[in-house]
């Protein structure tokens, strides 16, 4: 029987510049096919093809048989294809069973069938095990749940094939765990899956093959049982691990080499996940906020950034105690802050590079109300070759760059400002294996220099390897502090479990 998917001689330019070159995906039916690669090797340019999102500068794409070229992702949706994107892509002010049956609502004498609708939208969350009230908006729900949401709405399409960029970047092991569960049930019904994860052990978990993307080409496509992690990771870079990794360790972190603390944060109480919570972080160095999600590590950052209001407690930046009431007033002294959430945060999607990467330093290029475009390009430029910014060049959309590209936008715009202090929460959020090398090395680079960084991140390996201490945050509560010998993962699960003193008897334990 022929494949459900095959798309073959796919080419794409933008702006002159090539996405994908002549680039491959086959996709039998009722598998899990893992789609890989480095940020920009393709592999979302190939999905938004595929979904009619963008239109094909060459190839050919059969999918049930047929030869297709959809115009839009309603026409693709239409034809079976489902998509489930990073960025939950859902109306936050309508209803969970809104939602779900958007495009599909059923009706009965010409109106909408709100009880079936309800029905359906209940029936469908209880596969992952969800049990709310439907009839509310999206947006009180928590982002996890809002996740499965999108992946129930995808999944009461029917498709025949359902596309999952990233599905388990907002969920917790549980929810991975029935996510999984459901992905077998699609695939026992037969329904092929694409599975985009920068997740190794994921791939495992779940896959059938493995397409390999790299620079805008496919490189290798196989059974996931006749690749090794070590081979899926060279072939994704094209290059050695070890000398990925040994490029990561150049700069080890201090611990500020005893120079006083850039930020002193004391008891400090914001709403009701943060308590009573304190830390500091020095000159030169990178400290780590860890926890589990929903322990106040966000929440207390954007108190310190100024982003909300404090209840109690104090913020000490740069020796001057709560002056920071706004995040305009965090910027002025000398801060900068990467927010976990690049699409609603950070980026804005339809203005170029150079307009966000310069938007914070704006008033400081303009005279008089009119901006010196020569001092601009220039500091444009300096930074896209420092953090080596993969774009066709300045004046590119930042949506069409990749997300560890879009990162690191994010970061010249704060870099170029010369703060004190760069807080990251998840800064290597859905960026892969050799983006995260480079966004940690240039981190480290940068508190080598002087820069005071304060660091979020769920994966606690990326946080042991970065930095020189860790505070751990426990509901709402700091429960340890961790240095030297005590930063390692044993240390800081011990201290989310069960507090500073289990924390030191796993560090000398």
């Amino acid at each position: 029987m022929a494949p459900l998917l095959t798309m073959h001689g796919i080419d794409k330019r933008f702006a002159g510049i090539p996405a994908l070159r002549a680039a491959e995906l086959v996709v039998e039916r009722g598998e899990v096919h893992a789609l890989i690669g480095q940020n920009g090797a393709g592999k979302s340019t190939m999905i938004k093809i595929l979904t009619g999102y963008y239109r094909k500068d060459a190839g050919e794409i059969l999918f049930d048989g047929k030869p297709v070229a959809f115009s839009s992702p309603q026409e693709a949706q239409r034809a079976g294809i489902s998509t489930i994107y990073q960025e939950i892509n859902l109306v936050p002010y309508r209803s969970v069973t809104e939602n779900i049956c958007l495009g599909r609502e059923k009706r009965r004498f010409g109106l909408l069938d709100w009880p079936a609708m309800h029905a359906e939208a209940r029936a469908l969350l209880v596969r992952f095990n969800i049990d709310i009230d439907v009839r509310r908006p999206l947006m009180v729900y928590p982002t996890a749940v809002q996740q499965m949401v999108a992946i129930a709405r995808a999944i009461g399409f029917e498709a025949k094939l359902v596309i999952m960029d990233e599905p388990t970047s907002s969920l917790d092991e549980r929810e991975v765990g029935v996510l999984f569960g459901v992905i077998r049930q699609l695939k026992a019904a037969g329904v092929s899956v694409i599975f985009v994860s920068h997740k190794l052990d994921e791939l495992y978990a779940v896959c059938d093959r493995v397409t390999i993307m790299r620079d805008g080409r496919t490189v290798q496509a196989a059974p996931m049982t006749q690749l090794s992690r070590l081979d899926l990771v060279t072939s994704m870079l094209g290059r050695e691990l070890t000398q990925i990794l040994q490029e990561s360790h150049d700069a080890n972190p201090s611990e500020g080499d005893g120079r006083k603390p850039v930020l002193t944060i004391e008891h400090l109480a914001v709403g009701r996940k943060v308590r009573d919570v304190s830390f500091e972080v020095r000159s030169g160095e990178i400290v780590g906020l860890a926890g589990l999600l929903g322990a106040g590590r966000t929440e207390s950052v954007r108190a310190v950034f100024g982003a909300d209001k404090p209840e109690s407690g104090t913020i000490t930046f740069d020796g001057r105690e709560n002056a920071i009431a706004a995040p305009s007033d965090a910027i002025q002294a000398g801060m900068g802050f990467c927010s976990e959430d690049r699409k609603h945060d950070g980026i804005i999607p339809d203005m170029s590079v150079r307009e966000n990467l310069t938007l914070a330093l704006m008033p400081h290029l303009a005279r008089r109300g009119i901006v010196d475009e020569s001092r601009s390009c220039d500091i444009v430029d300096r930074f896209i070759k420092r953090l080596g910014i993969r774009c066709s060049g300045p004046e590119q959309r930042i949506c069409e760059l990749s997300g560890g590209n879009q990162q690191k936008v994010l970061l010249a715009r704060w870099l170029c400002m010369n703060p004190r202090l760069l807080i990251l929460d998840e800064p290597t959020r859905g960026i892969d294996v050799g983006a995260k090398a480079e966004i940690l090395s240039l981190i480290r680079e940068l508190a080598g220099q002087g820069l005071g960084v304060l660091m979020i991140s769920s994966e606690l390996e990326e946080v042991v390897e970065a930095a020189s201490r860790i505070f751990v945050l426990r509901d709402g509560h700091t429960a340890a502090e961790l240095r030297g010998d005590a930063v390692n993962e044993q240390s800081v699960m011990a201290a989310i479990a069960h507090g500073h003193e289990s924390a030191r008897e796993a560090a000398h334990g």
